[in-house]
């Protein structure tokens, strides 16, 4: 006899994201695709899959409020309001200051705020190295806004699968050492010629 789960209210702007009852985990769990992100003050987890793209995990440890966001790009200078999961989400800066303004917004303090990073693989032989950029990048960030960076598992040329309980602060990660289709590859291809094809619209400018 299969026990009907009932899945913990999203914070506002997040209901657009896949969520789901975890059987093996026993946890409601959201899994987030490139360009999203995902905070929740909920005992929940959040999963993704990463190739070069890089996935930040941060949390206010002392309100148990936090997120992980997934972004293909290091940054881009134009901004998009359309909303929590906008297309601007694809780069590093947008992802990393939405995830954090959503945090604070629902209770969290900055001062509290500890981060992990994961992902960065060079998985696509053929182009530059992307993952290299985007950990150059969110290194640089963490710097420069004076964060907390306390755990990373990046580089190298696997794919990962992350997943993050944020009202814990703990973080899984399985190396994907064997890549039995393309999937990846094929999805992250894919994702760059849609960045390529569709530019973030809008004059509003990070500050």
């Amino acid at each position: 006899m299969s026990v009907e789960h009932t899945l913990p209210k999203a914070i506002r702007g997040f209901t657009g994201i896949n969520r789901y009852w975890d059987k093996y985990i026993n946890m409601p769990t959201a899994k987030i695709l490139p360009g999203e992100y995902y905070v929740t003050y909920q005992e929940e987890a959040i999963v993704t899959v990463l190739g070069s793209c890089v996935s930040a995990c941060v949390r206010d440890r002392k309100y148990n409020i936090g997120g992980m966001n997934h972004f293909m790009l290091p940054a881009q200078n134009k901004f998009a309001t359309d909303g929590v999961l906008a297309d601007s989400n694809r780069y590093g800066n947008y992802a990393m200051e939405n995830m954090i303004n959503e945090i604070l917004k629902n209770g969290g303090r900055r001062q509290n705020l500890e981060i992990k990073i994961f992902g960065g693989g060079k998985i696509l032989a053929s182009m530059t190295d992307i993952g290299r950029r985007n950990i150059e990048f969110v290194h640089e960030y963490i710097q420069e806004e004076c964060l907390d960076l306390i755990a990373e598992d990046t580089g190298d040329i696997y794919p990962r699968k992350v997943m993050y309980f944020p009202f814990t602060g703990k973080a899984k990660v399985k190396r994907l050492r064997s890549l039995h289709n393309n999937t990846i590859v094929e999805r992250e291809m894919t994702y760059m010629q849609d960045i390529e094809d569709k530019p973030v619209e809008g004059d509003i400018e990070l500050f």
